[in-house]
């Protein structure tokens, strides 16, 4: 029987005090990328979003250099997604006794960082250990291409 070793390990930051919509276009960006190319656009795009991600990303890196032992010329983005949290309300005193409301949003990123030198299957029958034993079966069209209204070319955008 063949299983697959764990190569993933991920980084959650809950309840961060930003938009959903700010933090995506963010993301969009590093999404499929390495690590260290990661850490260098992140350090040089003008958002704020930027640095918490930064922070989150390192974090992933961490994380597995702590639990499974990896270099940081290793790993690759293999999942970012931003999901939007609770929305804080408060009411804001006007003129003539009425009040406006204020909406403070918050958003949910996770960031999976994959070790692509450990993508590896162990034998469990033998104890031995092979690269991918599935290769003659391997699709051509595996490669997954993001689309979407912000990632048109590489060219960030202005907002």
């Amino acid at each position: 029987m063949l299983k697959k070793r764990k190569t993933e390990v991920y980084a959650l930051g809950q309840h961060i005090s930003m938009s959903a919509h700010k933090a995506r276009r963010v993301i969009d960006q590093i999404r499929g990328r390495s690590y260290e190319e990661t850490l260098m656009i992140l350090e040089l795009m003008p958002y704020r979003a930027c640095y918490l991600i930064f922070k989150l990303v390192y974090s992933a890196a961490a994380n597995a250099s702590y639990n499974m032992g990896s270099n940081g010329a290793n790993l690759v983005i293999s999942k970012a997604e931003v999901n939007e949290g609770t929305t804080s309300k408060k009411l804001k005193p006007r003129a003539r006794g009425r009040s406006f409301p204020i909406k403070r949003p918050t958003c949910h990123i996770t960031i999976v960082v994959k070790d692509i030198s450990l993508d590896e299957y162990i034998d469990t029958d033998y104890l031995t250990w092979s690269k991918n034993p599935k290769s003659k079966w391997k699709n051509k069209y595996t490669a997954m291409a993001y689309h979407d209204m912000y990632s048109n070319g590489g060219v960030w955008d202005k907002k």
